[in-house]
């Protein structure tokens, strides 16, 4: 064993740290602290933690595919007034769920959840995860992509995917989109 003291090599843009010891009382942590011992004393550095930032459309959009993932996994579950899931949704309910599961919080009902999303959305610029209002807004569904919506459409129905022509788009109120 040598007197010479552990040489330590931290790299904080890189979130990376190297350590060449030259005692055996030097140790790298785990939590980003680097600490080294020698002659009896604890010498510590930290070190800026490599933090991996996304733009908000990025993390819109991710939390857009959490939520699009959601609805179809409730595909087949029945209709149900006033359910918000697991198991039994109405058409507020589906997307207030799905949403949810994607780190979204939204209100209970329709209305509300369209006078809540600031985000309003033409026709034309729709995006998987938007919500899609109909009927004046008395209806609610998801975009899922290819002119396709995932929604709870009435009782004695299940939880679906529709093509978004004919009623749809004759009736359709608004789009907005949720997580930005």
């Amino acid at each position: 064993m040598t007197d010479n003291p552990p040489e330590i090599l931290v790299s904080s843009a890189t979130g990376v740290s190297e350590q060449s010891e030259s005692t055996e009382t030097g140790r790298a942590t785990t939590k980003g602290t680097v600490k080294a011992r020698t002659k009896g004393k604890t010498a510590t550095k930290s070190k800026a933690k490599a933090k991996t930032t996304m733009s908000r459309a990025a993390l819109q959009k991710v939390r857009a595919v959490k939520a699009v993932a959601a609805a179809k996994k409730q595909i087949g579950d029945p209709y149900r007034w006033g359910a918000s899931g697991p198991g039994a949704f109405d058409c507020s309910g589906l997307v207030r769920y799905a949403w949810r599961t994607a780190g979204v919080s939204l209100p209970r009902i329709t209305h509300s959840q369209y006078r809540s999303l600031k985000k309003k959305v033409p026709w034309s610029k729709l995006l998987p995860g938007d919500l899609l209002f109909f009927s004046g807004k008395g209806h609610v569904g998801m975009y899922v992509g290819k002119g396709r919506m995932v929604h709870s459409p009435s009782s004695g129905k299940s939880v679906r995917i529709v093509k978004l022509k004919g009623h749809y788009r004759s009736s359709f109120a608004g789009a907005a989109r949720p997580g930005v």
